[in-house]
């Protein structure tokens, strides 16, 4: 039976839960693109199925930041999906900071296993700083969800070395998640 994956492109477009932006570039296009290539590469390989949050660019999920999130988390359980991975980016006031990591519910379990193999292939793969797997209990995706959940995020908008990885590099973090999946899976890629 196929492992069931639901990709959350986190934040919207326009002003519901619109997410960070800096230098132009706006997280939710970003979270978008990633997911979208996340889930092509789910979709081609038959031991998954996979639903995205987002089916188009245009998607606004929700009619305020709390609904929007609740769309979400009520897509994947009601589907039920078995693993939910919510993508993002970061912003900080500090251009220096940088970096990806990875938020889950507890320091324990199936989402902090699966959140370490995606952590190591998105350093591996696209050459980004490794700041942890890291537990936020208090975000909605993470205790919301009746499966176990990661939030990934990706890198800092805020950063120009950052800046130019989620500009030029999305299909290197798309990959980079799908091979931290297959991973935590004990899985070898399809030829």
């Amino acid at each position: 039976m196929a492992i069931r994956i639901y990709v959350d492109q986190g934040h919207n477009p326009g002003p519901i839960n619109a997410g960070a932006e800096a230098n132009g570039l706006e997280e939710q296009a970003v979270n978008f693109q990633v997911g979208m290539i996340l889930a092509g590469f789910l979709a081609g390989d038959d031991r998954f199925e996979v639903q995205v949050s987002r089916s188009t660019p245009e998607t606004v999920l929700g009619t305020n930041a709390s609904s929007s999130l609740a769309a979400r988390v009520n897509a994947a359980n009601a589907w039920p999906a078995n693993y939910f991975i919510s993508i993002h980016c970061n912003a900080n006031p500090n251009p220096r900071i940088n970096g990806a990591e990875v938020y889950v519910y507890k320091l324990e379990g199936e989402a902090y296993q699966l959140a370490g193999n995606v952590l190591d292939r998105i350093v591996q793969i696209v050459g980004i700083r490794n700041n942890g797997v890291r537990q936020n209990s208090a975000l909605y995706v993470l205790r919301r969800t009746s499966m176990p959940a990661i939030l990934v995020e990706l890198g800092y908008l805020t950063n120009p070395s950052d800046f130019e990885m989620l500009l030029n590099n999305q299909p290197a973090f798309g990959y980079a998640i799908y091979r931290g999946i297959l991973d935590y899976f004990g899985l070898a890629p399809l030829d």
